[in-house]
């Protein structure tokens, strides 16, 4: 019985660091940057259609207005398939954000449109070349990235809640890179550890930083009032996320969070702001309907079962 349904999360990247280590001579830059994902989300839904067609909807739907090509269509066209979905996007995360919205959506349509279709994932080179953080957002927990975001190391879960910054001002990524004055800096520690609680995760990143930060707050001064007005809220740790232009703040509790968001947000009304747990589950939590999860429950009854 085919899957009628398929629904898949597609949560925010958030990069606790991110250290520029250098450039290809292609253009990429080498990235090392601790990535986890929090617990707000867009989300991809899969019905069945005659052909590829895309529906965006939700909050944060205009900002993707006009848009030619959408990534989620891009990642159903990595199938190479002729068969059709009707995909609708419900569009939560703010645009050009630098919390990897779009590569998020492009890995939640790659997991959705896989079991909906009862297709293999794509190569790993089409993945990485739909971005270079879809191979991240597709695994979808704590992770080490590195080279241009194709070495992947999995991580033990993070502690902590967060909260999320936007000033309501998108941030194009490839101008930041372009203004960072140092494209060779070092990277992270040899071995990234286990960290007991938020304060030593929190003590730990102090050491470490985001290479983009500072040209990023040089094209988009709102960046550095974003940072301030998390620092008001007294977080472990403020820092701005990939390019920009969304800050987090590190606190030890979802409680905690949940106050410094609401401070933020009823002195900033204009704004962006969320708070979230670190997300310990696996990537996207796809949800199916009922016959849906008979059909799959039938496929895991006739396949030999794992010695693990």
């Amino acid at each position: 019985m085919a899957a009628t349904e398929v629904r898949a999360r597609a949560r925010a990247k958030v990069n606790l660091t991110l250290h520029v280590t250098g450039q290809r001579s292609n253009g990429y830059h080498e990235l090392d940057s601790l990535v986890v994902f929090a617990d707000v989300h867009d989300e991809v839904q899969v019905k069945p259609g005659d052909d590829l067609k895309l529906v965006v909807e939700g909050p944060e739907a205009m900002g993707l207005a006009g848009e030619g090509d959408n990534l989620v269509l891009r990642a159903a066209r990595c199938f190479n398939t002729p068969n059709g979905a009707a995909l609708r996007l419900t569009k939560c995360l703010p645009v050009a954000s630098g919390i990897g919205g779009g590569s998020a959506d492009a890995a939640a349509a790659l997991v959705a449109l896989a079991e909906f279709w009862d297709l293999p994932l794509p190569p790993a080179e089409a993945v990485l070349g739909l971005g270079a953080d879809v191979p991240v957002c597709l695994q979808g927990l704590p992770t080490r990235l590195r080279g241009i975001g194709e070495v992947l190391e999995p991580l033990p879960d993070v502690p902590g809640a967060l909260v999320l910054v936007n000033p309501r001002v998108g941030v194009a990524t490839p101008p930041v890179f372009r203004a960072l004055a140092s494209k060779t800096n070092p990277p992270m520690p040899d071995t990234i550890p286990a960290f007991a609680d938020a304060q030593t995760l929190a003590d730990w990143l102090s050491e470490q930083r985001n290479d983009l930060e500072q040209p990023a707050m040089e094209l988009c001064p709102q960046i550095a009032e974003v940072l301030a007005a998390l620092r008001m809220e007294s977080p472990l740790l403020a820092r701005m996320s990939g390019s920009g232009a969304t800050c987090f703040g590190l606190y030890p509790s979802p409680a905690e969070a949940e106050r410094g968001a609401a401070a933020i947000a009823a002195a900033n009304p204009g704004w962006w702001v969320k708070s979230a747990a670190i997300s310990s589950r696996s990537p996207t939590m796809s949800r199916r309907t009922d016959r849906a999860r008979m059909s799959s429950a039938r496929r895991s009854a006739a396949s030999p079962r794992s010695s693990r």
